[in-house]
C-alpha cells in the first residue's frame, strides 16, 4: 500500500536479478491481478484501492489440504467468508477460486480430493463461477522438501499418469458444473477436454468484459509451456511467503524466506 500511495514500484527480476520498475499510478495500471491463500490483510485497504481508481480481480487459493501440506495457510473456514467478502463486493466474476495444486499422497487420494473439492464447490457455490486448477510440478526443490516429509512424517506423495489425471478432472468438473463453476486447467493443455477449459490467469478478455473503461488491446504472453496468460508486469518475487506449503516452487528455503519476512522494509522503494 505504500508503494500504491507513492505511485511506483521497483524489484528485482528474479531470474537474473535486473532492478525493474513499473509505475502505479492509477491512469496507468490497467488492472491489478491479485493472488494470495489469505486475503484477509488485504480487506481493510479495498476501501482506498477504489477510491483511488484500481480495478481487480483475486485469485483465491482454497484447497482445503491438511496442515502438514500447508502449515501457515489458514484453514478453509476461515478463509471462505473472506472469499464471499470479496465476491459480494465485487462480483463472483471478479472472484477466481484456486484447486491448486491437486497434491496426491498417502493422505490425498483422488477420492479425498473428490470428497474436499465437491465441500468446497458447495461453499462457494455464488461467489465464484471459475475454479483453476493445476497438478504439481516436482522441481528440486519440491523434491527436497517431499523428501524430508516422508522422512519426518512418513508421507508418500505421487505424481499420477496423465491418463489418471484426466479422470479425475473431468470428475471435478462435474462436480464444479453442478453448483454454477466452470473448471480451468492451468499450465496443462493435456487436461483440456470435455468440460475441464483453459485457464488463463491474467485473463485480459475477463478484465475487459468487467472493467472496458482501462482496457486496452493485450497480447497473449505465456510465461512456460501451456500457459495462456495475457501480458503482466509480476512485482512478486522469490522466497519471501511464510506459509511453508511443501510443494511451493517460490520459495527454495523456507528458513530464508522466513528471515526476508522478518526483515521487510514497508518503507523501501
Amino acid at each position: 500500500m505504500n508503494r500504491v500511495r507513492e505511485g511506483s514500484v521497483s524489484w528485482r527480476n528474479p531470474f537474473g536479478g535486473r532492478r525493474c520498475e513499473a509505475s502505479l499510478m492509477p491512469g496507468d495500471v490497467s488492472a491489478i491481478v491479485f493472488w494470495s491463500k489469505n486475503f484477509a490483510p488485504l480487506v481493510s485497504h479495498l476501501d482506498e484501492l477504489d477510491r483511488r481508481g484500481y480495478h481487480a480481480i483475486f485469485h483465491f487459493t482454497i484447497t482445503g489440504l491438511p496442515s502438514v501440506f500447508e502449515p501457515n495457510v489458514p484453514d478453509a473456514d476461515v478463509t471462505l467468508p473472506t472469499a464471499r467478502f470479496i465476491a459480494d463486493r465485487y462480483s463472483a466474476d471478479a472472484l477466481i477460486w484456486r484447486y491448486d495444486p491437486i497434491f496426491i499422497s498417502n493422505l490425498t487420494s483422488p477420492d479425498y480430493h473428490l470428497k474436499r473439492f465437491k465441500e468446497l464447490a458447495s461453499r462457494m457455490e455464488g461467489s465464484t463461477r471459475r475454479c483453476y486448477f493445476s497438478f504439481p510440478t516436482f522441481y528440486g526443490k519440491v523434491q527436497r522438501n517431499l523428501a524430508r516429509l516422508k522422512v519426518d512424517k512418513g508421507i508418500d506423495c505421487a505424481d499420477l499418469p496423465v491418463e489418471s489425471k484426466i479422470e479425475l478432472a473431468n470428475r471435478l468438473a462435474e462436480i464444479a458444473r453442478e453448483h454454477g463453476i466452470e473448471l480451468f486447467s492451468c499450465c496443462n493443455d493435456s487436461l483440456v477436454q470435455g468440460l475441464v477449459r483453459k485457464a488463463r490467469c491474467v485473463d485480459a478478455e475477463l478484465l475487459m468484459r468487467l472493467y472496458p473503461d482501462r482496457m486496452r488491446a493485450f497480447r497473449v504472453n505465456p510465461t512456460r509451456k501451456d500457459c495462456g496468460c495475457f501480458e503482466s508486469k509480476d512485482i512478486g518475487t522469490y522466497d519471501t511467503c511464510p506459509h511453508g506449503c511443501v510443494y511451493c516452487y517460490a520459495n527454495s528455503n523456507q528458513a530464508t524466506a522466513l528471515k526476508r519476512w522478518a526483515n521487510h522494509q514497508p518503507d523501501s522503494i
